[in-house]
């Protein structure tokens, strides 16, 4: 019997990768997308004919439900959120009900139409924030530093009330900084990849950044789709960190990015105090040891790789936008 997979926020970075390698797996994929007069399709274009979208709102109670009991999938991965950690400043009242409360809604969605049906959340390494021990893994304390961060902690600890209060197989993956050419122009990583290249193909003239001497364990999304569905394989739910086990810094993603195309990054870096969060999360770092024993998962894609392969696919994007722009000398 053909299995039946739902995804919330599949027109995102992990969401695009995750229909793809459900689709390899012979999953009838469908996706949720919020009501809005144009919404963005673009990571999931060509998946078109392959995937059926249904509207849907993590705000709305009754359009979740209708969902859950129309599509009656197999297994429900919620990937939407109010995912950008800055605006979440912003916007925390907002960001509370979509990441935090949205969790609770869908989870009772499930509830409600089928408790066979399995679970997964996308929790996050935001949750560790301030963190109180280096490797962080599934029994450190939890101290987030911005208003994502703690959305993101009451969404994980619902996902596991309701495992253990109803009984339902509900799973967290508590992914690190994960990345790649469909990250959203707004993170770091991709602010610096688009401008290297814009800079390399004579476009533009510098990058402003803020903190250089943050640290983050970064992945590729595509290997961290792997494990959202491992979970939902396994005998037992459970929550898994998902991570590399390596740290590298905002400086070192920096200069492999310029010395991929090469340029000396210290020539067109500006150090912007705009760019500083209010409250900083300065180290994170998994210990992935959990997932790696369990699930047997562990990354394909190397920080080198990773770097590099977010510069070429930005330049070539650039390039055929702009046919005849020269190079930067």
């Amino acid at each position: 019997m053909t299995r039946t997979a739902l995804i919330t926020g599949i027109t995102g970075q992990d969401g695009s990768y995750l229909a793809e390698f459900l689709l390899q797996k012979g999953y009838a994929v469908h996706g949720m997308v919020r009501r809005c007069s144009s919404p963005n399709l673009e990571r999931i274009e060509h998946l078109t004919g392959q995937i059926e979208l249904h509207q849907g709102d993590l705000l709305d109670q009754n359009s979740l439900t209708r969902l859950v009991d129309k599509v009656r999938p197999t297994e429900v991965y919620n990937l939407a959120a109010m995912s950008f950690v800055p605006t979440s400043w912003e916007q925390p009242v907002f960001t509370a009900e979509a990441t935090g409360l949205g969790v609770t809604r869908l989870l009772d969605a499930i509830r409600h139409v089928d408790t066979s049906i399995r679970f997964y959340q996308a929790s996050s390494s935001e949750m560790f924030g301030k963190v109180h021990e280096t490797p962080q893994r599934e029994t450190t304390v939890l101290h987030p530093r911005s208003p994502y961060g703690v959305a993101k902690v009451y969404g994980h600890y619902i996902t596991v009330n309701y495992r253990e209060s109803y009984n339902l197989f509900a799973c967290s993956g508590i992914l690190f900084n994960h990345e790649s050419p469909r990250r959203g122009p707004e993170f770091v990583t991709r602010k610096i990849s688009q401008t290297v290249a814009r800079i390399h193909l004579g476009l533009a003239k510098e990058l402003r950044l803020g903190n250089l001497e943050a640290k983050r364990d970064w992945g590729f999304a595509g290997d961290y789709v792997r494990a959202m569905w491992m979970m939902l394989q396994q005998s037992e739910a459970d929550d898994f960190v998902v991570g590399t086990g390596e740290t590298h810094s905002v400086r070192e993603f920096v200069q492999i990015a310029f010395d991929h195309v090469g340029l000396d990054w210290k020539k067109f870096v500006v150090i912007d105090p705009a760019f500083y969060r209010p409250a900083e999360v300065d180290l994170l770092l998994a210990d992935p040891a959990k997932a790696r024993e369990k699930l047997g998962w562990k990354p394909e894609t190397g920080f080198e790789e990773l770097v590099k392969g977010m510069v070429d696919a930005d330049v070539d994007r650039f390039r055929h936008q702009s046919p005849r722009i020269r190079l930067a000398a």
